[in-house]
């Protein structure tokens, strides 16, 4: 069993939902990014994303965005991302990691080294966000033959009569992108997020934790409870951006990110 499937395994026996927060790397800097990661686990996390910076982040919104520049400004490359996953899992084994990005860099990478290299450097599960099903078999394999679980992303308007082919092949969870467009621009109603999760749950019975639009302890309890888990990222990434100073961390970056974070953790848990 993944460590992806046994954490939703261990959740759905203690009757709770997960929170699942993001960090993008090396926003904006490696060791920053490396104590929130280190940090997150005992703030509340249940499972962590983390973003690999990207130029052309076509998905993602302005806040997003900018921690991406910050984190290529920094030197964040593949292997830096995988060598904060390596110090991380010097004191953690349990916490499941997922990557989250763009198919370009892990082609740039070389695919087959990348999973070989993630899945050693502790990488649990990967999101790519610009990779259709019918260009999966780029990774699918090489994923595969690394335990690595591919988390696919299903929308409000992904079609009833592709929902099914989109998460053929899928494992770990199914990220559901509860509104349509960028990230961080709108929140998704109650009445919307009750009709579009019984969709998912009639084709594939993976744990389905819902992102994009979540940034308060309220909207992240509503998401848990009506899936199996919330994702939140550009609400932490504002917090974050908001104590730099100069484009640089300061004393306050840390203890403010994981103080959000532990408000989040107590809704969901409530």
């Amino acid at each position: 069993m993944s460590r992806i499937a046994a954490r939703f395994a261990t959740l759905e026996t203690e009757g709770r939902r997960a929170l699942i927060p993001y960090l993008q790397a090396c926003d904006p800097d490696f060791e920053t990014s490396l104590t929130l990661l280190k940090g997150m686990p005992e703030a509340g996390a249940d499972l962590i994303e983390i973003g690999v910076p990207f130029s052309d982040p076509s998905a993602d919104g302005p806040t997003i965005q900018a921690a991406a520049l910050r984190g290529l400004a920094a030197g964040s490359t593949m292997g830096r991302v995988l060598e904060m996953v390596r110090r991380f899992r010097e004191g953690d084994t349990e916490t499941p990691i997922v990557l989250m990005g763009y198919l370009n860099p892990i082609d740039s990478y070389g695919v087959a080294r990348f999973c070989s290299d993630a899945a050693s450097a502790g990488v649990d599960g990967l999101i790519i966000v610009d990779l259709p099903p019918e260009e999966a078999d780029l990774v699918a394999s090489d994923a595969a033959a690394n335990g690595l679980d591919i988390i696919r992303l299903v929308a409000p308007n992904t079609p009833d009569a592709r929902m099914g082919k989109v998460l053929s092949g899928a494992s770990g969870f199914v990220y559901y992108v509860s509104i349509t467009g960028i990230t961080g621009t709108r929140t998704a109603s109650e009445p919307e997020l009750a009709a579009a999760i019984p969709r998912i749950r009639a084709v594939s019975d993976l744990p389905v934790a819902i992102g994009f639009g979540i940034s308060t302890p309220e909207q992240a309890a509503l998401a848990a409870r009506t899936g199996n888990g919330a994702v939140v990222a550009s609400a932490l990434i504002k917090t974050l951006a908001g104590t730099l100073r100069d484009g640089r961390a300061t004393a306050e970056t840390v203890p403010s990110v994981l103080a959000q974070l532990r408000a989040l953790a107590a809704a969901v848990r409530a």
